[in-house]
């Protein structure tokens, strides 16, 4: 339990509440799981130091067990953490949307038949207005999603770790977070994406394209909920991030086990491949 709520606290002042660079925060994250890892070090040196001579050999191979589930679940959380730290803050600064071709949130399929006529009559640049607005809410909303992660991150047993570390799916973890966090994302994401949508002129500039469109002679009117369509771009894009994240750690690329409980835990798995 200290464990969760010094890792949690950490998390979520390093990711929403804190102007420091990555580098400050990660480091936040990482003291405080070195100190969680001491701490749970220190209890078992204590509750083995206390037992009789006689039963030592058997304490000794259930302690042994036992940091191994918890090493398991300290590694596990301890690379989510890092995986979730980058793919929130890659999102959530300027163009991590619109930049990004892979999350990048484009005209509702249903729209898009708007755009391609719109353009052909020389109303590209708003298009693009448009277009832009959509992904610069998405961007402001995309913070919201620290503290749902936190809190599923805090209810993640030693056996959801095992099976995320030790399953046949690749994207084990990216799964969890969907099954786990998708509602409340939403939940987050909606309201904040609606006044985000008020700041960066979406509905009007939306409205202008329905407007100029519906305005032709070409058949049935555009209707889009767009705050629902927005939201959910954006919790599909973080966790395409998200997914991301998790393929690097799990296949060792560009040094992501970069502590030693990384490279502990995630050796073990490539052993048990």
């Amino acid at each position: 339990m200290k464990f969760q709520l010094l890792y949690c606290t950490l998390f979520v002042s390093g990711l929403l509440y804190s102007n420091n660079s990555e580098a400050q925060i990660f480091k936040k994250i990482n003291e405080a799981l070195n100190k969680a890892n001491q701490g749970q070090t220190d209890s078992t040196k204590t509750t083995g130091s206390s037992t009789g001579s006689s039963t030592s050999s058997s304490n000794k191979s259930n302690t042994l067990t036992s940091l191994s589930s918890k090493d398991a679940s300290l590694g596990i959380k301890q690379a989510l953490s890092n995986g979730l730290n980058l793919s929130i803050e890659s999102l959530a600064k300027k163009d991590g949307f619109l930049g990004d071709a892979a999350v990048k949130i484009l005209m509702p399929a249903e729209a898009q038949k708007v755009e391609k006529t719109l353009r052909a009559v020389g109303m590209g640049k708003l298009c693009d207005q448009f277009i832009q607005s959509m992904n610069r809410a998405a961007e402001g909303a995309v913070k919201e999603a620290a503290p749902v992660f936190v809190n599923a991150l805090s209810k993640m047993t030693i056996t959801d770790a095992t099976n995320i570390l030790l399953g046949s799916k690749p994207d084990a973890a990216t799964t969890f977070f969907k099954t786990n966090t998708s509602t409340e994302l939403t939940s987050k994401f909606s309201p904040v994406i609606q006044s985000a949508m008020g700041v960066n002129n979406v509905d009007q500039y939306w409205t202008q394209l329905t407007s100029a469109y519906n305005n032709l002679p070409l058949g049935n009117k555009v209707e889009t909920n767009l705050t629902a369509y927005v939201t959910q771009k954006a919790i599909d894009g973080l966790f395409i991030k998200v997914a991301d994240q998790e393929s690097k750690i799990r296949n060792n690329i560009g040094g992501s086990r970069n502590t030693n409980i990384l490279q502990k835990v995630f050796g073990y798995a490539d052993e048990k491949k």
